[in-house]
């Protein structure tokens, strides 16, 4: 079971959908609550928010400064093609994301009916997690994220997850991750045959109410199901 401090909503009844969101560097589960009030899925039924948060761990590209972070960022990749990865710390909350979900499976809500999101270094957890998990999730979501060891991919995905579907946004001016890079790892995905709904909007590394509204339209149709 997960051992991440996480914050829950809890609907008024028994829940039949969950929606698990992954924070980004230095931020905190509470950056999404206004998710859990401003996206309605009345229409999905009673479903149950779920904001973790990530260990505190020192982070290289800050001076070594503890902070919560998902893993080590060893140098600042806005236009790297191919920054140096925290392969070990990836993985570690790879396994800690998918213990949320197992957690939740056994609450009573099929994986079917969960979705996976993060934001920058969230993204990169809940898109690793999501396409490595053995069981089927209802939806993945990345926003102003990208794809993480991505030449792993391949090799390591789930095939229970071939045809889950994906949702990515991202700022066209982000200064802390390229636009660019985001379309790359779009651009991986689709190759390995993953059906992606691609959103870009004109901010920063940031979320905006047009991507909320887009997202909202997503989260009703992947979980209508």
């Amino acid at each position: 079971m997960s051992s991440l401090q996480t914050i829950e909503v809890h609907p008024a009844g028994d829940a039949v959908a969950s929606v698990i969101v992954l924070h980004g560097l230095g931020a905190d589960g509470t950056d999404f609550l206004p998710f859990a009030d401003e996206i309605d899925l009345a229409s999905i039924g009673p479903v149950r928010w779920l904001l973790p948060r990530a260990p505190v761990r020192p982070v290289t590209v800050n001076n070594g400064y503890r902070m919560r972070a998902w893993y080590d960022i060893y140098e600042f990749g806005a236009h790297a093609k191919n920054p140096r990865e925290d392969d070990a710390g990836l993985r570690e909350s790879f396994v800690a994301a998918q213990a949320l979900i197992d957690r939740e499976i056994a609450r009573g809500v099929p994986a079917r009916r969960i979705v996976l999101a993060g934001f920058s270094q969230g993204c990169a957890i809940a898109l690793g997690a999501g396409l490595r998990h053995r069981e089927r999730l209802a939806g993945l979501v990345g926003m102003s994220g990208y794809l993480p060891i991505a030449a792993t991919t391949a090799a390591e995905r789930s095939d229970a997850n071939a045809l889950t579907p994906i949702f990515l946004a991202h700022g066209q001016r982000d200064p802390v991750i390229a636009v660019d890079r985001a379309k790359a790892s779009r651009d991986a995905l689709a190759a390995l045959g993953y059906g992606v709904e691609w959103h870009e909007y004109p901010m920063e590394h940031s979320v905006s109410a047009e991507e909320v509204a887009d997202l909202q339209r997503f989260l009703v149709r992947v979980l209508a199901d």
